[in-house]
């Protein structure tokens, strides 16, 4: 490793000004208008892995024709130039690259943990989404709440100008902007900082980089994608009456007919309008109150780096100079299915500007450098972080607020208004240096010797660590099953949190269900005036009148309204409002935050019906299941439903109220996909309830002597985008095979020979764009796709998986799927649909993540659309979906002791109500690299280098992201050991925190994401790692590391009771065979599916009362529920079995495992800790480690 750098520089040019630019109506850029250069590259190498944290962010062209939608689509994302300029361009798009231009930067890294592997410079180029600001969608006011039966959802342009994105989006570190040779470890750094306005619809263009030629060649090398190059505007209302309809109108029973049919194209059209020149010169001195021009030049910013205009170019102003504009509408608002179309109404549309947030004072920047925090020290026994934090004032118990105290001059937050307060200011001079290490050591820091202590497994699951806070803030902390840190203690500065190789992140999972949840029904919602956080319980009150940001540390009214605490029923206790005393709560948003009445709940099935759909038995099953919960589907009296079948033709039915029985409407041609009835396709559930029943009942059978082979996925997808755009809702797709015929298709590309590779694994990702240029579509018309896929042979997973990745939807994957031949499949596929049809959802929803200032954002992983750094769109969102965040340290936090984080998700709840839920996160600030590695999270550490490890395996290979994962704990461990004293080099020592580290890496190593030399589906693999993307972190760690119970000695003695049920609690078992005894039964829970394992010389006694056969002997191969015996050890089991599904979302299927079982080889290869042909032990995995930090 090179050496460690103990100062971080601000460069001299900081505070400069570039001259404006401008690009071509219809083109959109991210401006920064801060950068500060960082010179921590020496401290790792940056040679071998060059671009592990980067990837392509989405490039957004100007909306073009079907002329130049070709085969250049699949050509790499960068040219070998970089455009300098911006300017109007005739040429048809190449590649990625349009006549926009786009900002190649790079920022300080949050997590370089990976020595002589990874750089600390993050190579990123990030071009915002931008929107037009016109949309003929709904701008009258609403009446919050209100059902609009009769309001009329009018077709709309369903083109999307969206671009190239990644579920894991690489953004722009925060004041920091380096481009990094990738081949070398040498870096080229620019200083330079900029305040560029941006015209309506223009883009800017910035050279940033010295020896741009050879950076731009290794960026072109290296990092590589595809761009979504789609169109502006697709006509896609009903078909003229003037044209003949090509299509097969007849009613049941149903017969295909053999003759083709022909469909009117699209019309497509691209439209550019020049926009007037807007630029103004920045203030010349703080303001607090800031006229909307300054607002709207300086967009958001966060720590020095300003999002100028991010998401879009900005709106005209109103006549309206003061900040009210910002309570009226907000970023999550700001959401509009018709925010990718051109249209007339004149509707504010840009997201940022529409919000005001961000951080608008002025800041000056010194040249100073931050000193780097000392090693480690001793210091005196101290108090938890925030003690005394003022977040319940007990001086306001009375109605009477304390003196006022008149402003003083600051001097540390030029731009906000700062009162003097004495208990603040205690606070963070008492607390700015507190050290966890004083003469009682945390148990989380207690040395473990790993290579001697071998069994450091808990008896029960592994507790999610409490920050060190006092008391009253620990309480009023949020749940770590929502909203969880990796860190739990925060370092003061990125050099610390460098020194510590531990990565700094989120992990959210910010919809799941709650048994309880505050909602807030109040009409005033009260938010900072500056940075738009919520109110939360970790705001500090200066008085019954004033409130101070816990994000921005901007002083803010408190509203009339505010003072009134309706629990109570008292007057004038602002602080004991449920919003204050909750980290986790919800609203009821006002018509302020809805851009068009709310949508209905929509739900479109597109189902498989070819050969092989028929042969698995797949129909039976969801139409059976669809029957059952018809009326449980979530939605009110507007919801509409459709259906859509495929082979090698697309089928629509017509069940308009009114008829009597279906009709069926077939189109077989193709490649010119319409709707031949667009106003009957899709109907109202309660008014053709009916006719959708009968419907259900038929098309199992209708299909059962078909002969076509063929499926035509993508065809079918493209209608279902049209029959959705004008509303959004969720579009579920049932797949069976590889896509074979028209747009879309794929071929196969996995060798069957290369599954049990060592060496290099191809095809982890897509064949074609094609499904996520619609996904991105989809998800301007706030529709979300999800997709069932029921294969037996190879489907290319990696490019079908593309429609829910980028349009927020959910993957399910069923392996070998056959109703009969594989009754395990069909049960989960039965009770996974039960879920999926029930589960609440949220509709156009959009998601936005603050933080403390000094800290950034710069990665999400998760299903999503990226529309500026901050602020993910979510078409759909349900309670199963997780998120992960990474995060940076871009200002040093020795002026507080706290950091606060707060996720808002703004959606349209199903029964058509726009809500706000709110979590919010409190930590403390430490300085001493022992208090980080006494705050390390590792199973949520775990879970986000699981996700980087994902998206390394695409973007370079496998093998890297497995070095990757090795070095992580290589580096952690190594610099544990060098920072502590006393230790013995030649033993592994790992924190307590920290112990279990190896084992879940190691763990991870051995996922069919990640192995090697054992034989994988390449579809398995790449549901593995969409999984690993999506998952929330409680049920993703039961996939990484399963749990394992002995459960034929239950007892009464440890036990708990829930609802009034007696549930025995055995304890967790290493996974090794050793641990496994003939004479015993073990249940492997992992997650998604539970072994129970019979051992040979299972007591009989057992095998009758709990599987219900006389002996061993007797026992099925294909043994899936347990029988309902009355005997004490039969209750028991159930009732332990019972327990562990009912603590997640998807019910996992029982398998029981006998010697002779096929399913015995996937049982022992979740025993980890064993060795296998192609992986270590877990104790030779030990002595790996030990080896290379000896090196």
């Amino acid at each position: 490793s090179g050496p460690m750098q103990s100062q971080m520089q601000f460069p001299s040019g900081y505070g400069s000004h570039l001259p404006n630019y401008s690009a071509p109506s219809g083109h959109y850029s991210q401006v920064p208008n801060k950068a500060a250069a960082s010179h921590l590259e020496n401290q790792y190498r940056a040679s071998y892995y060059p671009g592990y944290y980067s990837a392509p962010a989405q490039n957004v062209v100007t909306s073009v024709g079907s002329n130049v939608l070709n085969a250049q689509e699949s050509q790499q994302l960068y040219n070998n130039t970089p455009p300098h300029s911006g300017g109007s361009s005739d040429k048809p798009v190449q590649g990625a690259i349009s006549s926009a231009s786009y900002l190649h930067m790079s920022g300080q890294q949050s997590y370089s943990a990976f020595d002589n592997h990874y750089s600390t410079s993050v190579s990123s180029s990030v071009a915002s989404q931008g929107f037009p600001l016109n949309s003929d969608h709904y701008a009258m006011p609403m009446v919050s709440g209100a059902i609009y039966p009769n309001v009329s959802y009018s077709p709309v342009a369903a083109g999307s100008v969206y671009g190239q994105t990644f579920t894991s989006q690489s953004l722009p570190a925060v004041g920091q902007f380096k481009e990094t040779n990738v081949f070398s470890s040498q870096s080229t750094s620019v200083p330079h900082s900029l305040q560029q306005h941006v015209p309506v619809g223009y883009n800017s263009t910035l050279s940033t980089v010295s020896s741009a030629q050879s950076v731009q060649d290794n960026l072109s090398r290296n990092l590589t994608g595809s761009v979504a190059k789609v169109n502006n505007q697709i006509n896609t209302g009903g078909i003229d009456s003037s044209q003949p309809v090509h299509s097969v109108s007849q009613n049941v029973p149903f017969t295909k007919p053999g003759a083709g049919t022909s469909a009117s194209s699209a019309v497509m059209s691209s439209v550019r309008s020049p926009a007037p020149s807007l630029s103004s010169k920045p203030p010349s001195s703080p303001s607090v109150t800031q006229s909307p021009e300054l607002a709207l030049q300086e967009g958001m910013q966060y720590g020095g780096y300003v999002n100028n205009q991010a998401s879009s170019a900005p709106a005209p102003l109103s006549s309206s100079s003061d900040d009210e504009e910002e309570d009226e509408e907000d970023e999550e608002a700001a959401l509009d299915s018709s925010s990718t179309t051109s249209s007339a109404s004149p509707v504010l549309n840009n997201y940022d500007v529409l919000e005001g947030g961000g951080y608008t004072e002025t800041r000056s920047v010194t040249s100073s450098p931050v000193p780097a925090p000392s090693v480690l020290q001793t210091s005196k026994a101290s108090k938890p972080f925030g003690y005394g934090y003022p977040a319940l004032q007990p001086g306001y118990q009375n109605a009477t607020p304390p003196t006022p105290v008149q402003p003083s001059n600051p001097g540390h937050h030029p731009g906000f208004q700062h009162y003097p307060q004495a208990c603040v200011n205690q606070l963070s001079s008492s607390l700015g240096g507190l050290s966890l290490q004083h003469s009682q050591q945390p148990e989380s820091l207690r040395p473990v010797n790993l290579t001697h202590d071998r069994n450091i497994l808990p008896v029960s699951s592994v507790p999610a660590p409490v920050p060190n806070l006092n008391s009253d803030l620990r309480k009023l902390n949020c749940s770590p099953d929502s909203f969880r840190c990796t860190l739990t203690n925060i370092p003061q500065t990125q050099a610390l949190l460098n020194k510590a190789k531990l990565p700094l992140g989120l992990l959210l999972h910010p919809f799941r269900d709650l048994t309880q949840l505050p909602v807030i029904t109040s009409s005033t919602i009260v938010r900072c005036r500056s940075c738009r956080t919520y109110i939360n319980p970790f705001v500090s009150f200066i008085d019954q009148r004033r409130w101070k940001c816990n994000l921005c540390y901007r002083v803010n009214d408190v509203p009339e309204e505010f003072m009134y605490n309706p629990l109570t029923r008292s007057y004038g206790e602002p602080h004991k409002r449920p919003e204050v005393q909750n980290s986790t709560v919800e609203f009821i948003a006002s018509s302020d935050y809805m851009l068009r009445p709310p949508q209905p709940a929509v739900y479109l099935f597109v189902l498989d019906v070819s050969h092989n759909a028929v042969e698995a038995g797949y129909l039976t099953i969801v139409c059976q299941s669809l029957l059952e919960n018809l009326d449980k589907l979530p939605g009110d009296s507007r919801t509409r439903i459709g259906f859509i079948t495929f082979d090698s033709t697309v089928h629509f039915y017509n069940l308009q109220e009114g008829l009597s029985q279906p009709q069926m409407l077939i189109v077989s041609d193709i490649d010119d996909i319409f709707l031949p009835t667009p106003d009957s396709l899709l109907v109202n559930l309660h008014e053709s309830k009916e006719l959708i029943k009968d419907l259900l009942n038929a098309l199992p059978n209708m299909f059962t002597n078909t002969r076509e082979t063929h499926s035509a996925l993508g065809p079918a997808l493209q209608a279902a985008f049209k029959l959705m755009s004008p509303t959004g809702g969720r579009i579920s797709v049932f797949q069976t095979q590889l896509p074979s015929l028209g747009a879309g298709l794929l071929h196969s590309r996995e060798d069957p020979n290369q599954r049990s590779s060592t060496k290099v694994v191809h095809h982890l990702g897509p064949a074609t764009d094609f499904y996520k240029k619609l996904a991105l579509d989809c998800s301007g018309q706030q529709t979300a796709v999800d997709l069932f896929l029921l294969s037996s042979q190879y489907s290319d997973l990696a490019s079908l998986a593309c429609m829910s990745k980028y349009s927020a939807g959910c993957i399910y994957y069923y392996p070998s799927f056959h109703r009969s031949h594989n009754p395990a499949q069909a049960e989960k596929l039965q009770k996974d649909l039960k879920r999926y049809l029930t589960r609440k959802i949220g509709f156009e929803a959009v998601m936005r993540i603050r933080c403390t200032k000094g800290l950034s954002i710069h990665t999400f992983h998760g299903n999503f659309f990226v529309r500026s750094t901050d602020l993910l769109s979510l078409a759909n969102v349900n309670p199963d979906a997780g998120f992960a965040v990474q995060m940076s340290i871009e200002e040093s936090l020795t002026d507080t002791s706290l950091v606060c984080f707060q996720t808002a998700l703004l959606y349209t709840s199903s029964k058509g109500e726009r809500r706000i839920r709110v979590h919010t996160l409190c930590l403390p600030v430490v300085s001493s690299l022992s208090d980080v590695y006494a705050g390390a999270d590792v199973q949520a550490v775990v879970c986000l280098l699981a996700n980087m490890a994902v998206d390394r395996s695409v973007s370079s290979s496998l093998a890297d992201a497995r070095d990757a994962l090795v070095n992580a704990v290589v580096d952690s461990l190594a610099a544990y050991m060098s920072s502590a004293s006393n230790l013995q080099q030649s033993m592994l020592i790992a924190p307590t925190s920290l112990k279990l580290f190896p084992l879940y890496i190691l763990a991870l190593l051995k996922q069919k994401a990640f192995r090697t030399g054992t034989s994988t589906r390449l579809d398995d693999r790449v549901y593995a790692m969409c999984q690993m993307k999506s998952q929330p972190l409680v049920h993703l760690m039961k996939m990484i590391h399963p749990n394992l119970y002995r459960i034929d000695k239950l007892t009464d003695e440890s036990t708990i009771h829930v609802n009034d049920r007696v549930v025995p609690q055995p304890p967790l078992q290493k996974l090794s065979a050793e641990k496994l005894t003939r004479e015993g039964a073990f249940l492997m829970d992992c997650g998604s599916i539970f072994y129970l394992w019979i051992g040979k010389n299972c007591d009989n006694n057992f095998i009758k009362d709990v599987l219900g056969y006389p002996n061993y002997a007797s026992v099925p191969q294909k043994m899936t529920q347990l029988p309902e015996v009355d005997a004490p050890s039969s209750e028991r089991t159930r009732s332990f079995i019972s327990w562990l599904r009912d603590s997640r979302p998807l019910s996992p299927v029982l398998q029981v495992i006998k010697d002779e079982n096929p399913a015995k080889t996937d049982f022992f290869q979740h025993l980890i800790e064993d060795r296998t042909e192609a992986a270590f032990s877990y104790y030779e995995f030990l002595l790996n480690i030990q080896q290379q930090i000896c090196k």
